[in-house]
């Protein structure tokens, strides 16, 4: 019998046009999305929908764009039982819906306040992102310890294996991007970000996130969240809170968490939501697992 897990993408995979077809096709994606617009007191689905592409790529625009399509799609695939779920970074909102563990209504909040929250502390404390490819963990951590002494700098995402991204001011970013290059790292690329997400530079918007946290009434999942902190199953609401304040400031580590994933016995993975990053970071990680995409509304006429 096989065992099968929801993957939810986080940030970076928005585009424009996201959900249009869900809405135009399904009634209860239509309410969703006009529930979505009223619980955030805006037109989100005209920003999903048309753009422009500079506002949709506005972390406070972004992170709930990328939930609404993501939860959309989880509510309509009605014969696709899974066993777990993951999510990366902001996805992880969208895993814990899915799961029963927030519902749609406040966590749209939540999102939404989370992506406020870190788009006023990269204005507050200006930071950067680079994706670092062709070095092992140690490699990086040890660039990063390194370049610490020119500004902060930490791993924020340890994808796949050797696709790790660091995080930090953009003065230690940029030195352990050097640091990187010289000890024989394939490509090392400057990410185009608001913020320093996932490091010590997100503290304030933890701060400003934590009272709408604590206002948020999170019940325990139905099934394991792989959680991003600790790459591990996590069902109980107190811990689930307590990770989704860490998050903000902690590595997502998503190669551990797929590891993890299938050592549990989970062998088919199905990603919900915008684009296809995390099915190729699963093919890196494990090429035997089976993974499969799920967007458009023609993707879930299949399990409807």
């Amino acid at each position: 019998m096989s065992k099968k897990a929801f993957l939810f993408p986080g940030q970076g995979s928005q585009y424009v046009g996201m959900a249009k077809d869900l809405f135009e096709n399904s009634v209860e994606a239509k309410e969703m999305i006009r529930t979505a617009d009223d619980a955030l007191g805006i037109n989100l689905s005209y920003i999903l929908f048309n753009g422009p592409e500079a506002q949709l790529k506005q972390t406070e625009f972004t992170q709930p764009a990328i939930f609404l399509h993501s939860v959309i799609l989880a509510s309509l695939i009605r014969t696709l039982n899974v066993d777990a779920a993951a999510g990366h970074s902001l996805g992880e909102y969208s895993a814990l819906v899915a799961a029963g563990s927030i519902q749609f209504y406040d966590a749209v909040k939540l999102v939404r306040t989370r992506g406020i929250a870190m788009q006023k502390a990269g204005i507050e404390f200006p930071g950067t992102m680079a994706a670092i490819i062709g070095l092992d963990m140690q490699a990086v951590s040890d660039s990063c310890s390194e370049a610490s002494t020119e500004g902060v700098v930490q791993c924020a995402n340890f994808n796949s294996p050797g696709q790790i991204v660091i995080s930090g001011s953009v003065s230690g970013v940029k030195k352990a991007m050097e640091i990187c290059k010289s000890k024989g790292a394939k490509l090392v690329k400057e990410l185009i970000v608001s913020g320093a997400f996932h490091s010590s530079l997100m503290e304030s918007a933890q701060i400003e996130f934590l009272n709408e946290l604590n206002n948020t009434y999170i019940y325990d999942a139905r099934f394991p969240v792989y959680a991003n902190v600790t790459a591990k199953p996590v069902t109980k609401n107190d811990e689930i809170k307590k990770l989704l304040f860490e998050q903000l400031t902690s590595p997502v580590r998503w190669e551990e968490t797929i590891v993890n994933m299938v050592s549990d016995g989970i062998d088919e993975f199905y990603e919900i939501g915008p684009g296809k990053v995390l099915q190729g970071l699963v093919k890196r990680i494990n090429p035997d697992i089976k993974c499969f995409g799920i967007d458009k509304f023609v993707d879930v006429e299949k399990y409807i």
